[in-house]
């Protein structure tokens, strides 16, 4: 009987390599670069170059009038060694920080965590009236809140006096900071309130039924299971809002940085004296700090962000 044979071995060669293009939409560097240029284009002329140029201002002694206007002349860090000299340099700084943790870091992280835990299951009418008085403050232009709030708070006919029959109250006056940090607040509240609400959705219920039927009480549950999943949400919005409330100028709506710079934050004290005073050169030294500041600020919170615990 003849052996059966086994069929011939198929040999087959390795596919040649595939070739992949240097970006993932397939376009090529060149086409790709075409359509990027535009954004480029737009960045560098709105954000860099004005960046460069209040970095080569802070190294002049330029001026609105005068002969420094016409030819400024390079003086180095003169200008950042006689701001960090000046006591309403280091006065504009402590009332920023002053405004940047009271109304960012506290108020608009409490409230709007608040606001958003407390709506968290709650449907209906009521629910999206709270969401829509919240971000109805944030969206509306700045200078026609600032209008409103004078009119709510100033001493010779403002509305709160009028309501509270008290003719002397000034809080715009006799508060500043204090009436610049709560109107912060009440207009800054609803971004924080949309991204713990987001963020909120994404916590298993689960997790949260397991704690409570362990016995946690509701501290305990947000510290061991609602805030470790958030965590990042949290960060990410403490960035965000810092520096937005940090270089904030809305507050010179409301006050112009008085009475006598108690409410003169470090973005007005720019204006006071790099448009008011004329003193270009100095007013750019000082938002060069400021802009060190930021980044100081940032890489804080994306190391934070970073880490696992």
């Amino acid at each position: 009987m003849a052996q059966a044979t086994s069929p011939p071995e198929v040999v087959t060669e390795p596919a040649p390599a595939r070739r992949y293009n240097s970006d993932a939409a397939g376009l090529g560097r060149l086409r790709a670069g075409a359509f990027a240029a535009p954004a480029l284009l737009l960045i560098a002329a709105f954000l860099v170059f004005p960046a460069l140029w209040v970095l080569y201002l802070g190294l002049t002694n330029y001026r609105l009038t005068g002969v420094a206007a016409a030819e400024p002349r390079f003086v180095g860090l003169d200008n950042l060694l006689s701001a960090v000299s000046e006591p309403t340099f280091w006065s504009s700084t402590w009332l920023t920080v002053q405004f940047v943790l009271g109304s960012a870091v506290i108020g608009q992280v409490g409230l709007g965590f608040t606001i958003a835990w407390l709506l968290r299951d709650r449907r209906g009418p009521l629910k999206r009236l709270v969401e829509g008085l919240v971000i109805l403050a944030w969206i509306l232009p700045g200078a026609i809140v600032s209008f409103l709030w004078v009119a709510l708070l100033e001493r010779d006919g403002g509305t709160l006096n009028t309501l509270l029959s008290m003719p002397e109250l000034a809080p715009l006056l006799d508060h500043p900071m204090l009436s610049i940090i709560v109107f912060n607040i009440w207009r800054g509240t609803a971004f924080s309130m949309m991204l713990y609400g987001a963020a909120l959705g994404n916590v298993p219920p689960s997790h949260l039924e397991s704690a409570r039927l362990a016995g946690a009480s509701g501290w305990q549950q947000l510290r061991d299971v609602v805030f470790p999943h958030i965590r990042g949400h949290i960060l990410t919005n403490l960035l965000l809002i810092s520096l937005w409330t940090f270089n904030d100028f809305t507050p010179f709506l409301l006050t112009a940085g008085g009475p006598d710079g108690r409410s003169e934050v470090l973005a007005v004290h720019v204006y006071q004296v790099a448009l008011q005073g004329g003193e270009l050169g100095y007013g750019a030294a000082v938002s060069t700090i400021i802009l060190l500041i930021n980044l100081v600020v940032a890489v804080f919170y994306l190391r934070l962000l970073r880490s696992k615990k």
